[in-house]
């Protein structure tokens, strides 16, 4: 097996965002995510190579967090065009982007369709971040990648369900690369957020790692099924990617992909499952919503819902007939008067049937209902990048202080708990809390990517 215990596993972390791949890999400070950053974490990982960028944003507020918390040796704070545009050539690249093992990075699912290609290879739609990892993958390529993305990513575009995998699938193959892909929901193994979102390993066909395309690799002894067991649900499905970029963007016609699967030289096969994980194994730190409350209680009075101010103007909703809100009333008129800011939380958790016009006509825009407090006995629900700033909203986060009385919304160190991430990370001078919580909606869940780099060590024999 390979042996390169002599020197740590070189990786570039690629849209960084405020290093959770990082924080995963190599710990704070040398302290582990699943311990709350108190217990040693003994991972060889070492970032070489960092890269953050916002397209379109003037004050790059997550890369500032990066950079303080990081420093700024080896990070690359600008666009990742300027560096391993797609249309570069090799020698163009090579330089810019130094050696590395692992190359880490959570991607936003977009249309990676082609409109064909040229003698530079791929041309990608400008501005899919994709190509950018592509060229990369095909002028250094790494033994190994761990991407991370929506889940999706696997049946979309939706006039064309699974093209864009198939897309992704087929130029890891041709880059010499097996993948392994799984949809992790991170609540499903002991983590206090219930967030699916796919994770997908490629590993080169040069390196120790073989990925066997067998149903026991997927569900038993590949790298997910040990991190995150697993029991395979349903018939397993094979099917084999024919064609170029150009022509599966054009033609690819196989359907969605399932939840979990492997690829070998285009021949995949792919399953649904449930988890198994066991209560007895959640040894994280933070495993329910309670878990990760604050027990300061200075907590800013903006974070607090007024029951009892009144707005400044009644809102009037009106429903269809004989619809039964779930946590207010309607009167004779089926109409819904919303008085109070904590009517508006009830109002927009609950269920509805409002009435709206457009230009085709009256219609009724309904909704189902929502907890109106979230419970803490149990992992919260996803953040998501709109959680910040006072206003009611029907998906934000709310909580019961006191009984019927009191309620508040999540802090940003509550946030940052939620994905495992160390208190106050992101709190810095300029940086305020609604983009702190943006931050958070754009995370991962550091915990996975841990428990991901303890597995892929002991397979290169760390």
């Amino acid at each position: 097996m390979e042996k390169i215990s002599e020197r740590p596993i070189k990786v570039v972390e690629l849209f960084a965002g405020v290093g959770g791949f990082r924080l995963g890999l190599e710990g704070w400070k040398g302290k582990s995510p699943s311990s709350g950053y108190k217990k040693k974490l003994n991972l060889p990982y070492k970032v070489v190579f960092s890269n953050q960028w916002e397209p379109s944003t003037k004050v790059q507020h997550a890369n500032k967090v990066y950079e303080n918390r990081f420093g700024q040796d080896g990070h690359y704070g600008d666009d990742i065009n300027k560096i391993a545009n797609p249309d570069f050539t090799p020698k163009e690249v090579k330089d810019r982007i130094p050696e590395h093992d692992l190359l880490v990075g959570g991607f936003p699912c977009q249309d990676y369709s082609v409109a064909g290609v040229n003698t530079k290879g791929i041309q990608g739609k400008k501005g899919v971040l994709w190509w950018n990892i592509h060229k990369i993958l095909e002028v250094k390529r790494p033994k190994y990648v761990l991407l991370e993305n929506v889940d999706r990513l696997l049946k979309s575009p939706t006039n064309q369900r699974g093209r864009d995998f198939a897309i992704l699938l087929a130029t890891m193959s041709d880059l010499g690369y097996d993948v392994e892909w799984r949809v992790i929901n991170a609540a499903d193994y002991g983590m206090p957020q219930r967030r699916r979102r796919v994770f997908i390993f490629g590993t080169h066909q040069e390196s120790v790692v073989k990925i066997e395309k067998t149903e026991d690799w997927i569900e038993n002894s590949g790298l997910f099924a040990k991190a995150f067991p697993i029991m395979r649900k349903g018939q397993s499905k094979q099917l084999k990617i024919f064609g170029n970029a150009a022509e599966l963007s054009e033609s690819y016609d196989q359907g969605k992909f399932l939840n979990a699967g492997v690829m070998c030289q285009r021949e995949v096969i792919m399953t649904d499952f449930d988890s198994t994980y066991s209560s007895e194994d959640k040894n994280s730190i933070y495993k329910t919503l309670g878990d990760v409350l604050d027990s300061n209680t200075e907590i800013d009075s903006t974070f607090f819902v007024n029951k009892d101010k009144r707005l400044r103007q009644p809102l009037i909703k009106q429903q269809k007939e004989e619809t039964e809100l779930s946590y207010l009333s309607t009167n004779a008129r089926y109409e819904a008067i919303l008085e109070t800011e904590l009517d508006k939380w009830k109002y927009l958790k609950g269920k509805k049937a409002e009435r709206r016009v457009s230009s085709k006509g009256v219609f009724f825009y309904t909704e189902g209902p929502l907890k109106l407090v979230d419970p803490l006995d149990k992992p919260s629900r996803t953040i998501i990048t709109s959680e910040g700033g006072p206003g009611a909203s029907r998906f934000k986060h709310l909580i019961e202080v006191k009984k019927g009385k009191e309620f508040r919304r999540l802090t940003p160190k509550e946030l940052e708990r939620l994905n495992m991430f160390p208190d106050d990370h992101t709190k810095l001078e300029g940086i305020s809390d609604n983009k702190r919580a943006f931050f958070m909606g754009n995370a991962l869940v550091v915990g996975i990517i841990e428990k991901f780099g303890k597995e892929l060590a002991k397979r290169i024999n760390y």
